[in-house]
């Protein structure tokens, strides 16, 4: 091993140090970042294809791709946003491929680039409103007073999960770089070739009907 990569791996989170023992064969290097980055890519595969072997598929053929061009990469960016979009390239073709596949309802939500309001008209009060013209007439309910153990239960990020599922393409990618994975917006940006303003507008849109759906099922937990 180089002597410039530590043997307990903690100077692997430095790209320099960690593309250095990719280059090299580093078994040890390349553990360190499956272990990082593999799960968030099957997440993102899965915005793009239509089941989690065909996610899984294209997760394989990234790693292979990054194992063979790891040499080519000029550290332009980071080592997280080159591999992502990788897996991009790849998820995409993969989707085209596959999309008779895909079922008519995931089909048409797909292609739903305008998702409509991000909350009904009727939460808010009319233009003409005397006092609060277009403010909350019905404002998101606060869980504060929730039991912390109810709101984090599996059952309430099984639903959470399932809401994210249900956004169109972009926002589900977009939410799930920002908050799932702990993307920062620049990154994000980058990697989705955004522009600061449309990922702010989609990530809101996302958050805000994730949010509705939690509002519903919430609606019914005991206090």
């Amino acid at each position: 091993m180089d002597a410039e990569q530590p043997r307990d791996g903690a100077g692997y989170a430095d790209d320099a140090v960690l593309v250095a023992g990719l280059r090299t064969g580093d078994e040890a290097a390349f553990a360190w970042l499956l272990d990082r980055h593999d799960r968030p890519l099957r997440r993102l595969a899965r915005t793009f294809v239509a089941t989690p072997a065909a996610a899984d598929e294209v997760v394989q053929e990234t790693w292979l791709a990054v194992i063979e061009g790891i040499d080519r990469f000029e550290q332009r960016s980071s080592l997280r946003t080159w591999i992502t979009r990788i897996l991009m390239n790849k998820a995409r073709t993969r989707g085209v491929r596959d999309k008779r596949s895909v079922p008519f309802s995931s089909l048409a939500r797909a292609g739903d680039d305008d998702p409509g309001p991000t909350f009904p008209p009727d939460r808010f009060l009319p233009p003409d409103h005397a006092r609060w013209p277009g403010h909350w007439a019905a404002p998101p309910p606060s869980w504060d007073e929730l039991p912390p153990e109810r709101v984090e239960a599996q059952e309430t990020l099984d639903h959470v999960r399932a809401a994210i599922d249900a956004l169109p393409p972009l926002h589900r990618q977009v939410i799930t770089l920002r908050d799932v994975d702990g993307w920062s917006s620049a990154e994000t940006c980058a990697v989705l070739d955004l522009t600061p303003a449309n990922q702010r507008v989609v990530l809101h849109r996302a958050r805000a009907r994730v949010r509705a759906a939690l509002e519903v099922y919430l609606a019914g937990v005991p206090m």
